[in-house]
């Protein structure tokens, strides 16, 4: 597979790039604002041109449908290259629907997953493009915000693109825990005025720095959302969550 740098994030290796327009303007995108009439906010301040990071809370599966669809510009997101190399008919659509709904493909696997992620980022970017990250990396395990990772801040400090916040509102209540259609509810969404760290420029090495940027972000994601915040690792609580429940399965 080519390096993700090299991808430019508006020509997908599968010619998804009209798909993800059918899916967004003639396929999902109709039926979404039809039966769920999303509302937004905000959303003046994304540009209307230029590279820009949407950085998100995350509560559902469904909040990576809702956020493409209430903007103009193409929005991409990551995926596991694992999706755009499966054989079969299966194979074939799931290919045609990841691409198709603006995704872009990672090797997540292995110790360099994280500077994968960050050049794929970087590529969506260095096209003048939407891209969006989830700072959690998680799916809140129960509609609280958690501490964010600091792979949003190198990502932001390498490009020198602008963050814009984005909280989805209502997305949880919507999808929870094994529900595959969401319920009839009107979801929300929120995008917060850019943050500019121009200031950090030169600075992504720095730990220091990394963690107060992702801080900054979490923060107005908080603000945005409502969400109670929680200063621990989503994907920390889910595992020992998952423990305990090993645990109890021993005993009984």
């Amino acid at each position: 597979m080519p390096d993700a740098r090299a991808v430019p994030s508006g020509v997908s290796l599968y010619g998804a790039d009209v798909l993800y327009w059918l899916m967004k303007s003639v396929i999902l995108g109709p039926i979404l604002r039809l039966v769920y009439r999303p509302w937004v906010e905000g959303v003046e301040n994304v540009p209307d041109e230029g590279a820009a990071i949407l950085a998100g809370n995350h509560l559902t599966v469904i909040d990576s449908f809702f956020l493409p669809v209430m903007l103009e510009r193409k929005v991409s997101f990551l995926a596991k290259s694992d999706y755009f190399t499966q054989r079969g008919v299966k194979g074939w659509f799931k290919r045609r629907f990841v691409g198709g709904t603006g995704q872009v493909p990672v090797d997540r696997s292995g110790g360099r997953a994280g500077e994968a992620a960050l050049n794929a980022g970087l590529a969506v970017l260095d096209q003048g493009e939407l891209f969006a990250i989830y700072p959690e990396g998680t799916r809140s395990p129960d509609g609280r915000l958690y501490r964010g990772k600091t792979g949003v801040a190198r990502l932001a400090l390498k490009s020198q693109a602008p963050v814009i916040p984005v909280a989805m509102i209502g997305t949880a209540e919507m999808q929870p825990a094994g529900r595959v259609i969401p319920k009839v509810m009107r979801p929300g969404i929120r995008f917060g005025a850019p943050l500019d760290f121009s200031r950090y420029e030169g600075m992504e090495s720095d730990r220091h720095v990394l963690r107060s940027v992702t801080d900054e972000i979490m923060y107005a994601l908080m603000e945005l959302s409502g969400q109670e915040y929680v200063d621990v690792y989503a994907s920390s609580v889910k595992a020992k969550r998952q423990g305990d429940t090993a645990g109890r399965d021993e005993s009984d």
